[in-house]
């Protein structure tokens, strides 16, 4: 017999996070969730493939595809010139859009001006992972707006100075939205693990996790 309550309806606690940090569970729809894993699909295909960036001598284990400004071990370009110096595809008005509401959805009073340029979009398969680290590439400090599709993963995030305590562990399933800004902007955080087959049915993506985090660089050409 199936169970009254699956963990899919019971809410999930809230867990306290630190100053300008906001988690948003179901933010986006199963359809939004649909629609979104189509445009990466296209992303994918484009002029800059999926591909894993390398640091130093390691390769990430998630696999990424840029919009906007390619990310790589040595900053933000227009060409991506750790693949195969294409240009990378320019950040569609809906992901503004989405951004703004993002924003919206956590109260920043800002949300109606946040542009974001640069989409990094990672692809987690199920040993994937991402060790802490903090986003300060960017000359601009406006709020990073994560979004997850697919299978759920162990998330942490921590404080600007130290990779050591304090830190916070919370779950990001399918839909959800985290944002990070304010005093948490450049908190150290991470995905410390995937939990395989926990992507909900009708999300568009199994067997691996999809996270796009939109981010405002400062940068001009």
């Amino acid at each position: 017999m199936e169970p009254l309550f699956g963990d899919d309806v019971l809410p999930r606690p809230a867990v306290a996070l630190p100053e300008g940090a906001h988690h948003v569970p179901g933010f986006l729809s199963l359809e939004q969730q649909r629609w979104i894993v189509e445009r990466f699909d296209e992303w994918a295909a484009g002029p800059v493939p999926l591909h894993s960036t390398v640091i130093g001598t390691h390769s990430m284990s998630v696999r990424t595809v840029c919009l906007g400004w390619h990310w790589h071990a040595g900053g933000y370009s227009r060409e991506a010139v750790d693949v195969n110096g294409r240009r990378v595809l320019e950040v569609p008005g809906w992901v503004v859009r989405l951004g703004r509401a993002a924003l919206d959805a956590v109260g920043d009073p800002h949300a109606g001006r946040y542009t974001p340029d640069a989409v990094l979009a990672n692809l987690y398969d199920a040993q994937a992972h991402m060790g802490l680290h903090q986003d300060r590439d960017e000359q601009s400090l406006a709020p990073v707006v994560s979004l997850s599709i697919g299978d759920a993963c162990r998330f942490r995030i921590g404080t600007p100075q130290t990779r050591a305590r304090p830190h916070w562990d919370l779950e990001l399933r399918s839909g959800d939205l985290f944002v990070f800004g304010g005093p948490s902007r450049l908190a150290f955080h991470g995905v410390r693990s995937v939990l395989p087959g926990t992507a909900p049915q009708g999300c568009g993506l199994s067997g691996h996790r999809l996270n796009l985090t939109l981010r405002m660089t400062g940068l001009s050409d």
